[in-house]
Protein backbone atom coordinates (compact mmCIF):
# COMPACT_ATOMS: atom_id res chain seq x y z
CA UNK A 1 0.00 0.00 0.00
CA UNK A 2 1.52 3.28 -0.71
CA UNK A 3 1.52 6.30 1.64
CA UNK A 4 0.98 9.44 -0.27
CA UNK A 5 1.49 13.20 1.27
CA UNK A 6 0.26 15.55 -0.98
CA UNK A 7 0.55 19.62 0.12
CA UNK A 8 0.35 18.51 3.56
CA UNK A 9 0.86 21.67 6.50
CA UNK A 10 0.68 20.60 9.90
CA UNK A 11 -0.25 23.00 12.86
CA UNK A 12 1.23 22.44 16.54
CA UNK A 13 -0.45 24.72 19.52
CA UNK A 14 -2.54 26.37 16.70
CA UNK A 15 0.60 27.32 14.74
CA UNK A 16 1.49 26.26 11.93
CA UNK A 17 5.41 24.49 11.57
CA UNK A 18 5.46 22.82 7.99
CA UNK A 19 3.62 23.44 4.89
CA UNK A 20 3.13 22.17 1.72
CA UNK A 21 5.11 19.00 2.73
CA UNK A 22 4.38 16.28 -0.01
CA UNK A 23 6.04 12.81 -0.93
CA UNK A 24 5.12 9.41 -1.90
CA UNK A 25 6.23 6.09 -0.09
CA UNK A 26 5.94 2.79 -1.57
CA UNK A 27 6.03 -0.73 -0.88
CA UNK A 28 9.07 -1.90 0.12
CA UNK A 29 10.56 1.50 1.11
CA UNK A 30 11.76 3.58 3.39
CA UNK A 31 12.22 7.42 3.76
CA UNK A 32 14.56 9.06 6.71
CA UNK A 33 12.69 12.42 7.71
CA UNK A 34 15.60 14.90 8.10
CA UNK A 35 15.97 18.43 9.86
CA UNK A 36 16.92 20.16 12.56
CA UNK A 37 15.08 20.06 16.46
CA UNK A 38 11.52 21.98 16.82
CA UNK A 39 10.83 21.79 12.86
CA UNK A 40 7.88 20.01 13.52
CA UNK A 41 8.70 15.58 12.55
CA UNK A 42 6.73 14.69 15.52
CA UNK A 43 3.49 17.26 14.86
CA UNK A 44 3.88 15.84 11.08
CA UNK A 45 4.42 12.15 12.13
CA UNK A 46 0.86 12.43 14.28
CA UNK A 47 -0.49 14.09 11.76
CA UNK A 48 0.10 11.43 9.24
CA UNK A 49 -0.72 8.89 11.84
CA UNK A 50 -4.09 10.19 11.93
CA UNK A 51 -3.45 10.96 15.87
CA UNK A 52 -4.15 14.67 14.84
CA UNK A 53 -5.62 16.43 12.08
CA UNK A 54 -3.32 18.20 9.27
CA UNK A 55 -4.24 21.93 8.88
CA UNK A 56 -4.03 21.22 5.31
CA UNK A 57 -3.60 18.59 2.58
CA UNK A 58 -4.11 14.87 2.01
CA UNK A 59 -3.17 11.73 3.41
CA UNK A 60 -3.68 8.81 1.59
CA UNK A 61 -3.18 5.90 3.58
CA UNK A 62 -5.73 4.74 6.27
CA UNK A 63 -4.90 5.16 9.58
CA UNK A 64 -5.72 1.54 10.25
CA UNK A 65 -2.76 0.85 7.48
CA UNK A 66 -0.16 2.40 10.04
CA UNK A 67 1.12 1.49 13.00
CA UNK A 68 2.71 4.57 14.68
CA UNK A 69 5.78 4.07 17.58
CA UNK A 70 6.68 7.10 19.16
CA UNK A 71 8.52 8.42 22.23
CA UNK A 72 6.91 6.98 24.27
CA UNK A 73 6.52 3.04 24.22
CA UNK A 74 2.49 2.99 25.41
CA UNK A 75 3.24 -0.30 28.39
CA UNK A 76 0.93 -1.55 30.48
CA UNK A 77 3.57 -1.37 33.42
CA UNK A 78 1.61 -4.44 35.61
CA UNK A 79 1.41 -6.48 32.87
CA UNK A 80 4.27 -9.08 31.84
CA UNK A 81 6.25 -8.63 28.33
CA UNK A 82 4.19 -11.23 26.82
CA UNK A 83 0.61 -10.10 27.96
CA UNK A 84 1.28 -6.63 26.95
CA UNK A 85 2.47 -7.88 23.87
CA UNK A 86 -0.89 -10.11 23.62
CA UNK A 87 -3.11 -6.72 24.44
CA UNK A 88 -1.77 -4.72 21.23
CA UNK A 89 -2.04 -7.84 18.64
CA UNK A 90 -5.71 -8.28 20.16
CA UNK A 91 -6.30 -4.66 19.79
CA UNK A 92 -5.17 -4.45 16.08
CA UNK A 93 -6.36 -8.10 15.15
CA UNK A 94 -2.58 -9.15 14.28
CA UNK A 95 -0.96 -12.11 14.20
CA UNK A 96 0.81 -14.44 17.57
CA UNK A 97 3.51 -12.53 20.46
CA UNK A 98 6.30 -15.64 19.67
CA UNK A 99 7.76 -14.19 16.68
CA UNK A 100 7.79 -10.43 18.21
CA UNK A 101 9.44 -12.19 21.37
CA UNK A 102 12.20 -13.83 19.31
CA UNK A 103 12.78 -10.80 17.26
CA UNK A 104 13.44 -8.41 19.46
CA UNK A 105 15.37 -10.65 21.81
CA UNK A 106 12.87 -10.88 24.41
CA UNK A 107 11.91 -14.08 24.96
CA UNK A 108 13.65 -14.76 28.20
CA UNK A 109 12.09 -11.62 29.44
CA UNK A 110 8.59 -13.12 28.16
CA UNK A 111 7.27 -13.50 31.97
CA UNK A 112 8.86 -10.04 33.27
CA UNK A 113 6.19 -7.32 34.22
CA UNK A 114 6.82 -3.94 32.41
CA UNK A 115 7.77 -2.35 35.52
CA UNK A 116 10.47 -4.11 35.59
CA UNK A 117 12.39 -4.04 32.57
CA UNK A 118 15.10 -1.41 32.01
CA UNK A 119 14.75 1.61 29.92
CA UNK A 120 16.14 -0.53 26.78
CA UNK A 121 14.26 -3.12 27.54
CA UNK A 122 10.68 -1.29 27.34
CA UNK A 123 12.02 0.04 24.24
CA UNK A 124 12.51 -3.11 22.79
CA UNK A 125 9.09 -4.32 24.10
CA UNK A 126 7.42 -0.94 22.90
CA UNK A 127 9.27 -1.74 19.37
CA UNK A 128 7.92 -5.05 19.37
CA UNK A 129 4.32 -4.18 19.59
CA UNK A 130 5.13 -2.97 15.34
CA UNK A 131 4.98 -6.97 14.81
CA UNK A 132 1.82 -7.85 16.58
CA UNK A 133 -0.18 -5.08 14.15
CA UNK A 134 0.08 -6.81 11.21
CA UNK A 135 0.35 -3.02 9.44
CA UNK A 136 2.08 -2.29 6.43
CA UNK A 137 2.98 1.22 6.55
CA UNK A 138 5.41 1.91 9.67
CA UNK A 139 5.63 5.35 10.85
CA UNK A 140 8.68 6.24 13.39
CA UNK A 141 9.73 8.86 15.30
CA UNK A 142 13.08 8.41 16.66
CA UNK A 143 12.57 4.79 17.62
CA UNK A 144 16.01 4.14 18.78
CA UNK A 145 15.80 6.28 21.65
CA UNK A 146 17.31 4.27 24.71
CA UNK A 147 18.75 1.33 22.67
CA UNK A 148 22.31 -0.05 22.62
CA UNK A 149 24.37 -0.24 19.82
CA UNK A 150 23.16 -4.03 19.60
CA UNK A 151 19.70 -3.36 20.05
CA UNK A 152 19.79 -0.32 16.82
CA UNK A 153 21.49 -3.08 14.64
CA UNK A 154 18.79 -5.35 15.90
CA UNK A 155 16.21 -3.19 15.11
CA UNK A 156 17.57 -2.06 11.47
CA UNK A 157 17.54 -5.77 10.52
CA UNK A 158 13.87 -6.08 11.35
CA UNK A 159 13.07 -2.72 9.63
CA UNK A 160 15.10 -4.49 6.42
CA UNK A 161 13.07 -7.63 6.86
CA UNK A 162 9.85 -5.54 7.11
CA UNK A 163 10.38 -3.88 3.82
CA UNK A 164 11.92 -7.39 2.70
CA UNK A 165 8.03 -8.50 3.32
CA UNK A 166 6.06 -5.57 1.24
CA UNK A 167 5.95 -3.07 4.15
CA UNK A 168 7.22 0.54 4.45
CA UNK A 169 8.61 2.54 6.57
CA UNK A 170 8.70 6.30 7.17
CA UNK A 171 11.48 7.07 10.22
CA UNK A 172 12.22 10.33 11.66
CA UNK A 173 16.27 9.61 13.12
CA UNK A 174 19.72 10.91 13.07
CA UNK A 175 21.07 7.50 13.25
CA UNK A 176 21.88 5.21 10.27
CA UNK A 177 19.69 2.20 10.83
CA UNK A 178 21.53 0.54 7.89
CA UNK A 179 18.47 0.54 5.29
CA UNK A 180 20.01 0.31 1.62
CA UNK A 181 18.44 2.40 -1.03
CA UNK A 182 16.52 4.46 1.91
CA UNK A 183 16.25 8.03 0.69
CA UNK A 184 16.24 11.12 2.95
CA UNK A 185 13.68 14.16 3.30
CA UNK A 186 15.16 17.17 4.30
CA UNK A 187 11.91 19.03 5.75
CA UNK A 188 13.87 22.61 6.38
CA UNK A 189 12.34 23.86 2.82
CA UNK A 190 8.75 23.19 4.15
CA UNK A 191 9.09 25.39 7.56
CA UNK A 192 6.54 27.56 8.21
CA UNK A 193 6.78 31.31 8.08
CA UNK A 194 6.97 32.30 11.33
CA UNK A 195 4.16 34.85 12.90
CA UNK A 196 5.06 38.17 13.39
CA UNK A 197 7.66 38.34 16.69
CA UNK A 198 5.51 38.80 20.18
CA UNK A 199 2.53 36.83 18.15
CA UNK A 200 1.39 33.78 19.14
CA UNK A 201 4.27 31.32 17.79
CA UNK A 202 6.28 32.91 20.65
CA UNK A 203 3.88 32.59 23.53
CA UNK A 204 3.64 29.10 22.48
CA UNK A 205 7.50 28.73 22.34
CA UNK A 206 7.95 30.35 25.46
CA UNK A 207 5.20 28.23 27.09
CA UNK A 208 6.54 24.66 26.30
CA UNK A 209 10.46 25.73 25.64
CA UNK A 210 10.95 25.56 22.06
CA UNK A 211 12.09 22.21 22.00
CA UNK A 212 9.74 20.06 20.57
CA UNK A 213 10.43 17.73 17.38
Amino acid sequence: MDLEIDNLSVSRGGVTVLEGVGFRLRPGAALVLRGPNGIGKTTLLRSIAGLQPATVGEISAPPEAIAYAAHADGLKSMLTVTENLRFWAAVHGGAGVEPALQRMNLASLRDRQAANLSAGQKRRLGLARLLVTGRPVWVLDEPTVSLDAASVTLFGEVIRDHLAAGGSALIATHIDLGIPGAETLDLSPFRARPPEQGGPAGAFDAAFGGDFA
